[in-house]
């Protein structure tokens, strides 16, 4: 897949480049892009999509697993650090959203949230980083403890302090819960599997590496019903028989959903591009394998927004300086054939 034709439209005053949003992948372009004096502008939205600038690990504890930090750093902290790098070399940030965008022509037309009806600001390219969000299943207490003790991701969170040596719980019966189960008790006391249904829906395999671990508790015909704790971690949950109807405590400190495919489990930031951009089934991003190149010129998506695979901070990152490097070099051949 290549990128489409775009047609000229007469040149504004506008910036060289844009990024939307605020997340590993989005400030790390903006480095990079500062650093080639290309003056991005970030527009890191305010609570798009639910976060506040910086995008999911706003909301996360502590992060262990991103290189250069050996005892490890919260999500919020580290978020400022790749903000403070950003402004450092010249990128401006401007903590709006972007609403409305113009995909069909050169330059890129975009409007601010509340700002529709005006003109028009401009950009020769944009970097799309508007990331990715875990589905939620709206248990009561939920939103208290979400990266509290509640998690999407065992991979992501599970070796994380507040799950060491822990009871920990997963909800699903598929291969992910299977997966994710078995993977948790390298790290838990014990973990407890939630399956709704008297049966496993996991592969033959998957389903007795699942039954055979002494660290795993299958509890069958059984759904959570609240999240519970001390305003601060989660500790315990309300579950529920649905056979008998029985409701009874479950002492853990961590829940993780892990109902379905993984890959369904998130949803992509996409809607403000969807329509013009190509998109798989599930809302990600098309780029050009081993680039970062969307279907339309100029426009180039990093992070979770364009990978349904890893979601991890530093392989945003990754993707980010590869946006940036990539939006470089179309403007520098431009300039130079007088585009």
């Amino acid at each position: 897949m290549g990128p489409t034709g775009i047609h000229k439209v007469e040149r504004s005053k506008k910036m060289h480049s844009q990024v939307v949003c605020s997340g590993p992948a989005g400030h790390t372009a903006a480095i990079y892009l500062a650093r080639a004096n290309l003056s991005p502008v970030m527009f890191e939205g305010f609570m798009a999509n639910g976060f506040a600038a910086g995008g999911q690990l706003t909301t996360t504890t502590d992060v262990e697993n991103f290189p250069g930090f050996p005892s490890g750093i919260l999500g919020p902290e580290l978020m400022e650090k790749f903000r403070e790098q950003s402004i450092r070399f010249g990128t401006k940030i401007i903590t709006e959203t972007v609403s409305k965008i113009d995909l069909s022509a050169r330059p890129f037309r975009y409007w601010r949230e509340g700002q529709e009806e005006q003109e028009a600001e401009t950009a020769d390219t944009v970097i799309i980083a508007t990331g990715a969000s875990a589905k939620r299943l709206d248990l009561k207490g939920e939103q208290t403890y979400w990266q509290s003790g509640i998690s999407a991701c065992a991979v992501c969170d599970g070796a994380v302090p507040i799950f060491r040596n822990k009871p920990l719980a997963v909800i699903g019966g598929g291969d992910s819960a299977a997966e994710e189960a078995t993977y948790l008790t390298k790290y838990g006391s014990h973990v407890y599997v939630l399956v709704r249904r008297g049966e496993l829906r996991a592969s033959k395999i998957m389903a007795k590496r699942l039954q055979n671990n002494p660290k795993i508790t299958i509890l069958w015909n059984t759904v959570a019903t609240e999240c519970q704790g001390n305003g601060d971690l989660l500790n315990n949950l309300r579950i529920k028989n649905l056979l008998t109807g029985e409701e009874r405590d479950l002492a853990v400190n961590g829940l993780f959903y892990a109902i379905g495919a993984w890959l369904a489990r998130h949803e992509p930031a996409t809607a403000l591009v969807r329509s013009q951009l190509q998109t798989d089934p599930d809302g990600y991003i098309i780029t050009v394998p081993g680039t970062t190149q969307t279907s339309v010129k100029g426009v180039f998506a990093a992070g979770d927004v364009q990978d349904k695979r890893y979601r991890q901070a530093i392989t945003s990152a990754g993707s980010g300086c590869m946006a940036a490097l990539e939006a470089e070099k179309l403007i520098a051949e431009e300039e130079e054939l007088g585009v």
